[in-house]
């Protein structure tokens, strides 16, 4: 597992600044105005600092970026990152120019000068996020032991460094689930690291395939028939807060797609170990609220299966019944992630009574069509829930753009020969996925969809992680506990 960096916050010590190692940052507003730790850098350096705010590079920089000045003389450090950044800057920049310090600093100890700046904290979680990298399939990697991320403040006091830690690690288990290929992340491997996370306080409970068809979870088994993998569905509760009911989390599970018997093109196909990356988030999530103690009642759900052409996989024509007991004409068995959540979701409520329910998936390449790389696509049932998401997925820096939902687009998965379709055709195909879920949701719950396909993992750099997996979703389901939820 991919662990970040120890996060230490001290008190600024400008004396000790010569003789630290590894990558030292320093921040300076547009006009060049340093602050104490900056000054003593710029001195160390026989005037580096000023050197490089006065070039032309610096005016054109934008808040949050880096210059970075190697094997700096005077100084023990391997290098100064000097960061433009505003003393009174906001969350996001913030967070931005921690990203910066973070890919220059990579695996090496890194110091944040940060003296009385506003939102240091975001800065440090910035660096702290994006000093990942994904090296478990590799035999050959730097075994050098990651450097520590030091936080230097006027007041140590108003960084919390055991919260930092938990929503950085929380991400990582998620990019590390994500990135995973699939012959090592099997359903049973997956349930195993689940389970591992009763070591941090959660309940966690595996629901094996006897146990599913029992419950009549015959969506959600439909979709595993053709692999030798078995179905399953963990269960994770933390149980931090009083006697209110849960926020219930839903993810799809499907540790490896390849459309079933209406199979994917073969290009890209690679890709499809990322389609469990809603239970990935929601495993972030449980894996967070746990390590911070939150005073709050969640229970994660996931649908762990693998979708696969085998001799007795579910074909298109099939009609399969679900948990709740519609049945479901199967039309094309690569639109396997909703026959999964379906199930799950009317298993948490029926169990759980949830005060609220959300689930994520990696639903539909619509969603990438409509919104890109840049923004989850969310469909909710209550305006009021639905803006305490987007207002948590917006504080955290994660894109989120809510579309609609509609009788009219539930119409297009009327089915001649069953209950419902499982797909409404090419128009609107993010929306009537939301709509065959919503039909799943039981009267009085409060409930939103979260479309990660285009988010979850990306072939560029996303805000806060190298290409690959980029763990969203992990801090604004966090956020929307600790704003909506905790007691």
């Amino acid at each position: 597992m991919t662990t970040p960096a120890p996060i230490t916050v001290i008190e600024t010590a400008t004396d000790a600044l010569a003789d630290t190692t590894g990558i030292v940052a320093v921040f300076v507003d547009a006009e060049g105005s340093m602050d104490p730790a900056a000054k003593r850098v710029n001195k160390l350096t026989r005037g580096a600092v000023d050197r490089a705010v006065g070039a032309e590079a610096w005016g054109k920089a934008s808040e949050g970026d880096a210059v970075t000045l190697s094997w700096p003389t005077g100084m023990a450090a391997e290098a100064i990152c000097v960061v433009k950044l505003a003393k009174r800057a906001g969350a996001e920049d913030a967070r931005k120019a921690g990203v910066a310090v973070g890919r220059a600093g990579g695996a090496n100890a890194m110091t944040l000068c940060l003296g009385n700046r506003k939102h240091a904290a975001e800065v440090a979680l910035g660096a702290a996020l994006r000093a990942y990298d994904y090296t478990d399939q590799k035999t050959k990697t730097d075994t050098a032991e990651r450097g520590g991320l030091t936080v230097m403040v006027s007041d140590p006091a108003t960084i919390d460094a055991d919260d930092l830690t938990a929503q950085a690690t929380g991400v990582f288990f998620c990019r590390d689930l994500v990135n995973a290929p699939a012959n090592v992340l099997t359903t049973t491997s997956y349930a195993d690291r689940l389970k591992a996370l009763s070591d941090l306080g959660l309940e966690v409970e595996v629901l094996e395939e006897d146990m599913l068809a029992e419950l009549g979870m015959g969506a959600l088994l439909s979709v595993g028939q053709g692999s030798d993998s078995p179905s399953k569905v963990v269960v994770m509760k933390w149980m931090g807060g009083g006697e209110e009911a849960p926020l219930a989390l839903v993810g799809k599970g499907v540790v490896f797609d390849t459309g079933g018997i209406s199979l994917k093109p073969a290009a890209g196909m690679e890709d499809m170990t990322m389609d469990m990356g809603g239970s990935a988030v929601v495993a972030g999530v449980m894996q967070t609220l746990a390590m911070r103690k939150a005073k709050a009642n969640v229970v994660g759900l996931v649908g762990l299966v693998e979708n696969m052409p085998g001799p007795n996989a579910v074909r298109p024509g099939d009609v399969v019944h679900s948990m709740k007991g519609d049945t479901v004409e199967v039309i094309n068995t690569d639109a396997e992630g909703r026959l999964v959540l379906c199930d799950v979701m009317w298993y948490a409520q029926e169990t759980y009574k949830p005060a609220a329910m959300i689930d994520l998936a990696t639903l539909t390449g619509a969603v990438i069509i409509g919104l890109g790389h840049h923004n989850a696509g969310v469909l909710s049932n209550d305006d009021g829930f639905c803006g305490d998401l987007l207002k948590a997925a917006g504080t955290a820096g994660e894109g989120a753009w809510r579309l609609p939902l509609g009788k009219e687009y539930a119409d297009q998965l009327k089915s001649r020969i069953a209950d419902v379709k499982n797909v409404g055709g090419r128009p609107a195909g993010t929306i009537t996925a939301a709509e065959f879920l919503h039909r799943f949701v039981q009267d009085g719950t409060k409930w939103a969809h979260i479309d990660i396909a285009g988010v979850a993992s990306t072939s560029f750099d996303s805000p806060y992680a190298p290409k690959g997996a980029s763990g969203w979703g992990v801090r604004a389901l966090d956020q929307l506990v600790r704003d909506a939820f905790e007691s």
